[in-house]
């Protein structure tokens, strides 16, 4: 695919200027390395290291019946979700075959933030849409979201300095929203490098 045609992040110059070594994932023109993979590896394993994943995807459920669509289309069992949990899950076809694995985050009883793998963005969509049949409303978001990964030992540490919200009360698996650098943020703990990490959802 030509490099023109691939989709970007919201934070391509950067990426570009800071010397990225670019390359098509999935349909996106992504950096896959700085300084080299044993360095970026080793300094997320030993202090922190800063991901772009603003090319994940995002679906928000709507309505008084938002939790039951949820329930419907996941695996695991959205209703058992408080405010403020997560869930990883999965959306399934009707003979048992995977669409994609997801993770289900409570914001309220009638409102779900669905956050789903970037090459199946569009599918998982009409996948969701084509099973409601609740008083709910399904909404494509991936537009309005960037997503900023701080994963490794010292992510708690790097994040705190930006941000009010008390992380050290966030548990795994939880979330919360507030305000990150001054900007409306929702920041989750769903490490997943197998290190502690941070999600960081912003507007673009």
């Amino acid at each position: 695919m030509p490099t023109s045609a691939l989709k970007r992040t919201p934070l391509f110059d950067i990426h570009q200027r800071s010397g990225a070594r670019l390359i098509d994932f999935g349909g996106w023109e992504m950096p896959v390395q700085y300084s080299g993979i044993i360095d970026e590896h080793n300094t997320v394993r030993q202090a922190v290291g800063l991901f772009d994943v603003s090319h994940m995807g995002e679906i928000e459920i709507r309505g008084p019946q938002a939790q039951a669509l949820t329930d419907f289309v996941t695996t695991n069992d959205a209703a058992r979700l408080a405010k403020g949990r997560i869930q990883y899950s999965g959306l399934l076809y009707e003979h048992g075959g995977f669409v994609d694995d997801i993770l289900v985050h409570k914001i309220a009883d009638d409102h779900f933030f669905l956050v789903v793998n970037a090459s199946n963005q569009e599918k998982d969509y009409e996948h969701i849409g084509a099973h409601n049949r609740f008083d709910a409303e399904v909404d494509f978001a991936s537009e309005r979201y960037a997503q900023l990964a701080v994963q490794g030992p010292k992510a708690q540490a790097t994040v705190q300095k930006l941000t009010q919200l008390d992380l050290s009360a966030m548990r795994y698996y939880h979330f919360a929203d507030g305000e990150v650098c001054g900007a409306p943020a929702r920041v989750t703990r769903t490490g997943y490098t197998g290190e502690d990490g941070f999600e960081i959802y912003v507007a673009p």
